[in-house]
């Protein structure tokens, strides 16, 4: 079974023929919202929107651990796929592109970031030099290729803290630091996927520019921005609808 997690604008999947849902409680309380299971094609798909289904739970507020939980130990998700929305950085990476991303930075703080946190257990350290898995990484690519879309495949994204977005100076500060895009909901997701040895990769749309770069050089344009949005989340849906096509036909 194959687990979306989904992002800002996207809330649910159209293409998802949803069989039923359920509410899953979790030893690190509740995730975002009820599991909604079904078939993408031939595929089993079960999916989760991260910021609830009326997008009322903040990028610092989501519950991370019981959302992987959920997905993993719960519904027996054999890898995630991450969508989320981001703000571009590098030239080439302007508002309606689409990123496969390849490594990450963690700017965020005070969020539960991990399953291994104290008590009576002993402590664990998880390999995180490649955070996204790279075979899952692969596929979206190949699936993006397969569905004629053009997507970066090398990019290094910056988490941040949120819910506001990131002054001009610490856009450039994020670039320094060799960062290309910037979100605010990919740590410690992919840590805690990590931390439970399942697949995880992300494939990420450009919403707008990041502050100071671009036509964001004064001003963030929501105006435009959630037109872009969606736009770009209808490529992504195309992503997906390809992988599980894919992933069916793969022996």
């Amino acid at each position: 079974m194959l687990a979306i997690i989904g992002g800002s604008g996207l809330t649910q999947l159209a293409s998802l023929e949803v069989a039923r849902r359920e509410v899953v409680r979790t030893p690190y309380g509740e995730p975002s919202g009820t599991l909604a299971f079904g078939r993408i094609g031939a595929q089993e798909v079960v999916f989760l929107a991260r910021h609830g289904h009326g997008h009322t739970i903040p990028p610092h507020r989501v519950n991370y651990r019981a959302n992987l939980w959920a997905l993993v130990k719960a519904a027996g998700a054999e890898g995630i796929i991450s969508v989320a929305s981001v703000g571009g950085i590098r030239d080439d990476l302007g508002p309606g592109a689409l990123v496969v991303p390849h490594q990450i930075i963690d700017y965020t703080w005070g969020r539960m970031h991990s399953f291994f946190d104290g008590g009576d257990a002993p402590v664990v350290h998880v390999d995180f030099t490649e955070p996204y898995d790279r075979a899952l990484r692969e596929r979206l690519l190949c699936a993006a290729a397969a569905a004629g879309l053009k997507t970066s495949g090398a990019a290094v994204y910056a988490a941040t803290q949120g819910p506001r977005l990131e002054s001009a100076a610490e856009i450039e500060r994020l670039a320094r630091d060799g960062a290309d895009i910037v979100g605010m909901t990919g740590m410690p997701e992919a840590a805690l996927a990590r931390e439970l040895e399942i697949p995880y990769a992300a494939i990420c749309a450009v919403a707008n520019w990041a502050a100071g770069r671009g036509d964001s050089a004064s001003t963030i344009h929501f105006d435009r921005l959630e037109a872009v949005l969606q736009e770009t989340l209808g490529q992504v849906r195309r992503v997906i609808e390809q992988l599980c096509a894919t992933r069916v036909a793969a022996p």
